[in-house]
């Protein structure tokens, strides 16, 4: 059993990781902190094996603190920042995760940190990465889209408009069927006509998702969901 902590200032970096991380058995929470001064009294309470490290963090950042370890434990860095990838690998972290992640890149970093048990040559050899794309049908072609561009599904009738990073594909799938396919770990249905990439949400006000430069509305039956996954 890997014992693990998240260090990270946002509430919902918390979720997303844990959420991954109930996909794997051999992993075991052992405390949440949300700065590097609660995450120096936890390492002095438990037995930590492996910290997920968030770089934007109060008062000192993630690799500031990081340098003040005489023994730190396995690192995988989760940061919005690509810039410090260098500065990271120079302080051996076991990889450089770029939010928002996969569960499947997710997966790829864990299996590094962790040693292979029995002479197996991963951590979880059953368990397999999941697709990290789809195609859909639109304009007279078949678009590859890959689950970390998409920021939201809207319906349009008997369409699906799909916003990903840089385009909208307008699908014939119904919401019910994206709903399907979709990575249940990183996408939730909020209203009868949305989807919403959970790694992307900015916040929620009031009955609004605040998502890049969109508000979507949530749905009353969907609520209960949404709160579950702030809680």
């Amino acid at each position: 059993m890997t014992t693990y902590c998240i260090i990270d200032d946002e509430p919902i970096a918390h979720r997303i990781i844990e959420g991954y991380c109930e996909e794997l058995p051999h992993l075991k929470k052992v405390g949440n902190a949300y700065s590097a001064m609660e995450a120096s009294k936890l390492l002095a309470e438990q037995s930590v094996d492996l910290l997920f490290l968030d770089l934007n963090l109060p008062k000192i950042s993630g690799f500031e603190w990081l340098k003040t370890l005489t023994k730190p434990p396995q690192i995988i860095v989760t940061t919005a920042y690509k810039e410090f990838a260098l500065e990271g690998y120079e302080l051996n972290v076991v990889d450089y995760l770029l939010k928002p992640f996969s569960f499947a890149r997710f997966l790829t970093a864990v299996n590094k940190a962790v040693q292979p048990m029995d002479g197996a040559e991963n951590a979880f050899p059953d368990q397999k990465p999941k697709a990290s794309s789809l195609f859909l049908k639109g304009d007279k072609q078949k678009h590859q889209v890959h689950f970390e561009d998409i920021l939201f599904v809207e319906a349009l009738g008997n369409y699906c408009k799909v916003f990903v990073q840089d385009q909208v594909i307008i699908t014939h799938e119904k919401i019910s069927h994206l709903e399907e396919i979709l990575p249940k770990e990183s996408f939730l249905r909020v209203h009868k006509s949305f989807i919403v990439s959970t790694n992307k949400i900015k916040g929620v006000q009031g009955n609004l998702i605040l998502l890049q430069d969109y508000q979507i509305p949530v749905g009353q039956t969907y609520k209960a969901a949404l709160n579950r996954l702030m809680s």
